[in-house]
């Protein structure tokens, strides 16, 4: 008898779980990998956009009597997203659980691609007058509520689609993207500004750079299209235990839900202020400009770096140890590092000094992504990471530049975000310390189930 795969009607047993959307054991793909991030990109490249254009979109949307109460406007209607995105953690995460993550992936993508698009091609204030305003911050709430639903099943999805082997260095390229994304929005709105009049850049540059963005829409829906489904995929023994009635299963996983919260506030804060890096170099250190984009490029670049180190790191050592020795490593330096960059404001200590701190910072935050889904039970993983990853995200991704900056006017004194800093890194480790190891192998040589 002919092998199955020599008849022109027969499929193999992969081709036909490929039919049936579900994942195959030999992992993912680049173009799957890239699928499950792009929305994250988007989600990061918009925020950047969005910070840089703040004034110009306030000019358009926002009219004032003064500069400072419309970009005061445009700034609050940014905000304004962050509201909505636990309630789309809780709507797209919840949906990833029940019926797949592939289309909850899409529907994130889709609402959020949408929404930029919005943006980008609505009239001004001075063409359709109020209903300008009104359409934009009816955009912002929408993508507000399909980031909240993006970041929970996407994570997910590495995890489960991953080489058991390999979940450390894959989960982290959700982090990598951010930073991804981040660097480029950035190059896109110093390209604009050096190649484009203040007006020109007024009127429709800045909707250039959300269409750049936008354009990804066709193209990540293709992708997203044709990933491998992975919610109903076996895999290995978690710590967490499933039960029959999501309820009773988020009550027995409050515990490493309320760690998680507490360590994804904790890199929120790190990820925002050191994004404020260049504002800070700026107008508070009043260094030369390029030296502050010097210096953002460089935090992000090495940002990428670290993040896969420890994804890296995390599948060879375990979570737990990847997770706490860098974090007590970026305690103990943070202050010291923002001593030399106050005292010194010379390149070596701007580059060098919060270029070390961004590598050894961002370690352990890609094994944290790992553990915590590992450590979560499939019928809600995809919903509770979403939520308070969202709620982190919501109170203090939303403050912590205002807070960084708040502190810094009313003592007058520049070391304020370390401060900030140090409380962040500080309540970060004293949950990570009590994460439990999650890594497949360490679990069996442990014993535990």
């Amino acid at each position: 008898m002919a092998a199955p795969s020599d008849q022109p009607n027969s499929q193999s047993p992969s081709s036909r779980a490929e039919d049936r959307g579900e994942a195959k054991d030999e992992g993912l793909t680049f173009g799957a990998v890239f699928g499950a991030t792009i929305g994250n990109m988007l989600e990061f490249y918009d925020f950047v956009t969005y910070s840089f254009f703040a004034t110009q979109i306030g000019h358009a949307f926002f009219p004032a009597k003064s500069e400072f109460g419309s970009l005061m406007l445009s700034l609050a209607t940014f905000g304004a997203g962050f509201v909505t995105r636990p309630i789309g953690a809780i709507v797209i995460g919840s949906y990833s659980d029940r019926a797949g993550r592939r289309p909850a992936m899409l529907l994130s993508f889709a609402m959020m691609g949408v929404a930029i698009l919005v943006l980008a091609v609505t009239p001004s204030y001075d063409t359709i007058g109020v209903a300008a305003p009104i359409v934009v911050i009816l955009a912002r709430l929408t993508q507000g509520f399909s980031l909240g639903g993006e970041v929970g099943p996407t994570t997910a999805y590495l995890m489960e689609a991953a080489p058991v082997a390999r979940r450390g260095l894959v989960v982290s390229l959700q982090p990598v993207s951010q930073q991804i994304a981040a660097t480029a929005g950035a190059l896109v709105g110093e390209i604009l500004s050096l190649t484009m009049t203040s007006d020109a850049l007024d009127t429709y540059g800045w909707r250039i750079a959300f269409l750049l963005g936008a354009g990804t829409l066709p193209f990540g829906l293709w992708l997203r299209r044709r990933l491998p489904e992975t919610l109903h995929r076996a895999e290995t023994p978690t710590i967490a235990v499933e039960n029959k009635e999501a309820a009773k299963t988020l009550r027995g996983n409050t515990r490493l839900l309320g760690l998680g919260l507490v360590i994804l506030a904790s890199g929120t804060i790190i990820t925002y202020v050191a994004q404020y890096m260049t504002t800070y170099a700026r107008h508070t250190l009043h260094v030369d400009a390029p030296l502050a984009f010097a210096a953002a490029v460089i935090i992000n670049g090495v940002g990428i770096g670290a993040a896969l180190l420890g994804g890296w790191l995390a599948d060879r050592a375990g979570r737990w140890p990847i997770m706490v020795w860098p974090q007590i490593a970026a305690l103990l330096l943070t202050y010291p590092i923002f001593l030399w960059v106050v005292e010194s404001h010379n390149s070596a200590a701007l580059l060098g000094g919060l270029g070390l701190l961004a590598l050894i910072g961002s370690i352990p935050y890609s094994a944290f992504y790992v553990a915590l889904v590992e450590g979560l039970p499939k019928n809600i993983r995809g919903g509770a990471f979403a939520t308070i990853y969202a709620v982190a995200i919501a109170i203090f991704g939303g403050t912590a530049q205002l807070v960084v900056a708040w502190l810094t006017e009313v003592t007058g004194n520049a070391l304020a975000p370390a401060w900030y800093l140090l409380l962040a890194t500080a309540a970060g480790l004293c949950a990570m310390i009590f994460m439990p190891e999650t890594a497949p192998s360490k679990v069996a040589a442990s014993g535990k189930r």
